[in-house]
Protein backbone atom coordinates (compact mmCIF):
# COMPACT_ATOMS: atom_id res chain seq x y z
CA UNK A 1 0.00 0.00 0.00
CA UNK A 2 1.22 3.76 -1.14
CA UNK A 3 -0.16 6.43 0.62
CA UNK A 4 0.07 10.05 -0.30
CA UNK A 5 0.32 12.16 2.99
CA UNK A 6 0.77 15.15 1.38
CA UNK A 7 4.46 16.13 2.76
CA UNK A 8 5.88 12.55 2.78
CA UNK A 9 4.40 9.48 1.51
CA UNK A 10 4.65 5.89 2.95
CA UNK A 11 5.00 2.56 1.82
CA UNK A 12 3.53 -0.70 3.76
CA UNK A 13 5.08 -3.60 2.34
CA UNK A 14 4.87 -7.73 3.42
CA UNK A 15 8.03 -9.68 2.34
CA UNK A 16 6.12 -10.75 -1.01
CA UNK A 17 5.26 -7.06 -1.63
CA UNK A 18 9.28 -5.81 -0.73
CA UNK A 19 10.50 -8.61 -2.88
CA UNK A 20 8.73 -7.38 -5.97
CA UNK A 21 8.67 -3.70 -5.48
CA UNK A 22 12.75 -3.74 -4.91
CA UNK A 23 12.76 -5.93 -8.27
CA UNK A 24 10.74 -3.84 -9.83
CA UNK A 25 12.69 -1.14 -8.43
CA UNK A 26 15.80 -2.99 -10.17
CA UNK A 27 14.20 -3.02 -13.41
CA UNK A 28 13.08 0.78 -13.59
CA UNK A 29 16.56 1.51 -15.57
CA UNK A 30 15.90 -0.90 -18.03
CA UNK A 31 14.24 1.99 -20.11
CA UNK A 32 10.62 0.47 -19.78
CA UNK A 33 7.70 1.68 -17.64
CA UNK A 34 7.06 -0.34 -14.57
CA UNK A 35 3.78 -0.54 -13.65
CA UNK A 36 2.36 -1.71 -9.87
CA UNK A 37 -0.85 -1.40 -8.53
CA UNK A 38 -0.51 -0.82 -4.68
CA UNK A 39 -4.03 0.67 -3.70
CA UNK A 40 -5.50 -2.33 -1.46
CA UNK A 41 -9.06 -3.72 -2.10
CA UNK A 42 -12.22 -3.73 0.00
CA UNK A 43 -11.52 -2.65 3.54
CA UNK A 44 -8.18 -3.74 4.44
CA UNK A 45 -5.70 -1.00 6.06
CA UNK A 46 -2.67 -1.13 7.35
CA UNK A 47 -2.07 -2.00 11.13
CA UNK A 48 -2.44 1.16 12.60
CA UNK A 49 -5.74 2.06 10.74
CA UNK A 50 -6.25 4.14 7.64
CA UNK A 51 -4.55 7.65 8.03
CA UNK A 52 -5.94 11.04 8.67
CA UNK A 53 -8.20 12.20 6.15
CA UNK A 54 -6.47 14.13 3.32
CA UNK A 55 -4.16 10.88 2.65
CA UNK A 56 -5.24 8.50 -0.26
CA UNK A 57 -3.81 5.36 -1.98
CA UNK A 58 -1.82 5.67 -5.07
CA UNK A 59 -0.17 3.43 -7.80
CA UNK A 60 3.58 3.39 -9.08
CA UNK A 61 4.68 4.14 -11.75
CA UNK A 62 8.99 3.86 -11.97
CA UNK A 63 10.82 5.46 -14.96
CA UNK A 64 14.30 5.78 -16.14
CA UNK A 65 14.44 9.61 -16.93
CA UNK A 66 15.61 8.99 -20.27
CA UNK A 67 12.11 8.03 -21.03
CA UNK A 68 10.75 11.27 -20.97
CA UNK A 69 7.49 10.08 -20.19
CA UNK A 70 4.54 12.89 -19.91
CA UNK A 71 2.27 11.51 -16.71
CA UNK A 72 -0.46 13.88 -18.21
CA UNK A 73 -0.43 10.77 -20.95
CA UNK A 74 -1.07 8.00 -17.83
CA UNK A 75 -4.87 7.76 -17.90
CA UNK A 76 -4.58 7.54 -21.86
CA UNK A 77 -1.68 4.82 -21.77
CA UNK A 78 -3.40 2.80 -18.95
CA UNK A 79 -6.70 2.69 -20.50
CA UNK A 80 -4.93 0.99 -23.70
CA UNK A 81 -2.98 -1.53 -21.37
CA UNK A 82 -3.71 -4.99 -22.05
CA UNK A 83 -3.44 -7.95 -19.52
CA UNK A 84 0.10 -7.77 -20.17
CA UNK A 85 2.39 -10.80 -20.69
CA UNK A 86 4.54 -12.66 -18.13
CA UNK A 87 8.18 -12.28 -18.77
CA UNK A 88 11.24 -13.81 -16.45
CA UNK A 89 14.22 -11.99 -15.15
CA UNK A 90 17.10 -12.94 -13.38
CA UNK A 91 18.28 -10.55 -10.62
CA UNK A 92 21.56 -11.14 -8.93
CA UNK A 93 19.55 -11.21 -5.19
CA UNK A 94 18.97 -9.23 -2.79
CA UNK A 95 22.20 -7.91 -1.19
CA UNK A 96 23.45 -7.03 -4.70
CA UNK A 97 23.90 -3.50 -3.96
CA UNK A 98 27.33 -3.13 -1.98
CA UNK A 99 26.69 0.02 0.28
CA UNK A 100 30.52 0.78 0.26
CA UNK A 101 30.76 1.54 -3.17
CA UNK A 102 27.84 3.90 -2.74
CA UNK A 103 29.41 7.52 -2.98
CA UNK A 104 27.42 9.29 -0.13
CA UNK A 105 28.96 12.37 -0.49
CA UNK A 106 29.06 12.88 -4.16
CA UNK A 107 25.40 13.01 -4.05
CA UNK A 108 25.63 16.51 -1.93
CA UNK A 109 27.30 18.42 -5.10
CA UNK A 110 25.24 20.51 -7.19
CA UNK A 111 26.44 18.63 -10.12
CA UNK A 112 24.45 15.40 -9.03
CA UNK A 113 22.40 14.13 -11.21
CA UNK A 114 21.34 11.19 -9.95
CA UNK A 115 18.17 12.11 -8.82
CA UNK A 116 15.08 11.32 -7.83
CA UNK A 117 11.86 13.45 -9.21
CA UNK A 118 7.89 12.83 -8.37
CA UNK A 119 4.86 13.66 -10.20
CA UNK A 120 1.33 12.45 -9.13
CA UNK A 121 -1.34 12.13 -11.87
CA UNK A 122 -4.52 10.16 -12.27
CA UNK A 123 -3.89 8.88 -8.24
CA UNK A 124 -0.99 7.38 -9.47
CA UNK A 125 2.77 8.41 -8.10
CA UNK A 126 5.54 8.33 -10.97
CA UNK A 127 9.38 8.38 -9.82
CA UNK A 128 12.07 8.72 -12.15
CA UNK A 129 15.01 8.64 -11.93
CA UNK A 130 18.84 7.69 -13.44
CA UNK A 131 19.97 3.73 -13.67
CA UNK A 132 22.35 4.48 -10.85
CA UNK A 133 19.61 6.07 -8.46
CA UNK A 134 17.08 2.93 -8.93
CA UNK A 135 20.01 0.72 -8.45
CA UNK A 136 21.57 2.49 -5.21
CA UNK A 137 17.90 2.82 -3.35
CA UNK A 138 16.69 -0.93 -4.12
CA UNK A 139 18.52 -2.39 -1.47
CA UNK A 140 15.95 -0.16 1.01
CA UNK A 141 13.18 -2.65 -0.12
CA UNK A 142 15.30 -5.94 -0.01
CA UNK A 143 16.14 -4.83 3.29
CA UNK A 144 12.45 -4.72 4.37
CA UNK A 145 11.99 -8.46 2.56
CA UNK A 146 14.78 -10.00 4.28
CA UNK A 147 14.88 -8.26 7.87
CA UNK A 148 11.21 -7.54 8.38
CA UNK A 149 9.63 -10.84 9.26
CA UNK A 150 11.82 -11.91 12.01
CA UNK A 151 12.62 -7.92 13.41
CA UNK A 152 12.56 -8.17 17.35
CA UNK A 153 11.38 -4.49 18.51
CA UNK A 154 14.07 -3.30 20.68
CA UNK A 155 12.23 0.05 21.29
CA UNK A 156 8.52 0.48 21.74
CA UNK A 157 8.61 3.29 19.29
CA UNK A 158 10.22 1.40 17.01
CA UNK A 159 7.56 -1.78 17.10
CA UNK A 160 8.06 -2.53 13.50
CA UNK A 161 11.22 -2.76 10.39
CA UNK A 162 10.86 -0.05 8.70
CA UNK A 163 13.87 2.23 6.10
CA UNK A 164 13.21 5.27 4.05
CA UNK A 165 14.34 7.37 1.59
CA UNK A 166 15.48 10.47 3.45
CA UNK A 167 15.71 13.90 1.85
CA UNK A 168 19.08 13.69 3.62
CA UNK A 169 20.27 11.22 1.13
CA UNK A 170 21.03 13.16 -1.66
CA UNK A 171 18.92 11.68 -4.00
CA UNK A 172 15.64 13.62 -3.50
CA UNK A 173 15.23 15.99 -6.39
CA UNK A 174 12.29 17.12 -6.24
CA UNK A 175 10.64 14.61 -4.71
CA UNK A 176 8.94 13.62 -1.14
CA UNK A 177 10.28 11.30 1.51
CA UNK A 178 9.32 7.67 1.55
CA UNK A 179 8.77 6.04 4.48
CA UNK A 180 8.91 2.13 3.96
CA UNK A 181 7.34 -0.15 6.33
CA UNK A 182 7.68 -3.81 7.01
CA UNK A 183 3.76 -5.22 7.39
CA UNK A 184 2.77 -8.65 7.58
CA UNK A 185 -0.57 -8.17 9.58
CA UNK A 186 -2.98 -6.12 8.14
CA UNK A 187 -6.38 -4.86 9.71
CA UNK A 188 -10.16 -6.06 7.65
Amino acid sequence: MLIDHDRHLDTYLDQDAAQRIGGLWTLAPLHRVRWSTCRCGGTVAPPHGLPEDGTRQLDLVLLHHSLQFAPSRWKEVRGRLGPGRPQTVTLSGPGHTDEAVIDHEARHYRENRDLFHQHLHAETLFMTGSAKVFRDTARHFFDVARNGPGYVPVHPSYSRFCTELHSNDGILGDAREIHIEYCDQWDA
